[in-house]
């Protein structure tokens, strides 16, 4: 069974449920879109790369212990490609939530990169890279401090 790009759009509108979920503090829905392969990978804004299901969950479930009561509001698609081998998307990520310790729901946004494959009949997500920068930066913003 081959899947195609309507099948990659169903599971980018699972992702961005999933990805609601997550900003109220439950990467359940979201570790079930992952591969749980040996090379899975995950880059996002609390810390370094995670390599392998094992690192990728424990770094999840880290992260979504981060927010609480929030929600994703938007997602600015920047750039998607389906090939019946891989797919990629490109996407800003509009979210807002209690973000640590803060008592207040603060608007953010992400810059992502998620690469899928096909796994088992199902896209999977097998790299996630997000960060906070969605505006031009200084030169000497890459310079650690």
């Amino acid at each position: 069974m081959s899947l195609d790009a309507n099948d990659f759009d169903q599971a980018v509108e699972k992702y961005h449920l999933a990805l609601d979920e997550f900003m109220k503090g439950n990467p359940a829905p979201a570790k079930e879109l992952f591969s749980q392969r040996d090379d899975v990978t995950l880059g996002n804004p609390f810390g370094p790369f995670a390599h392998g299901w094992k690192q990728v969950v424990e770094t999840m479930e880290q992260a979504a212990s981060n927010y609480r009561d929030g929600d994703a509001t938007g997602f600015e698609n920047i750039a998607k490609c389906v090939t019946s081998e891989l797919a990629y998307l490109v996407e800003v990520e509009r979210l807002r939530s209690k973000v640590g310790g803060r008592s207040d729901i603060t608007p953010l946004a992400l810059r992502v990169t998620s690469v899928f494959r096909p796994e088992d009949g199902l896209w999977k997500i097998v790299h996630r890279h997000a960060d906070p920068i969605t505006t031009a930066q200084p030169a000497d913003s890459v310079l650690r401090r």
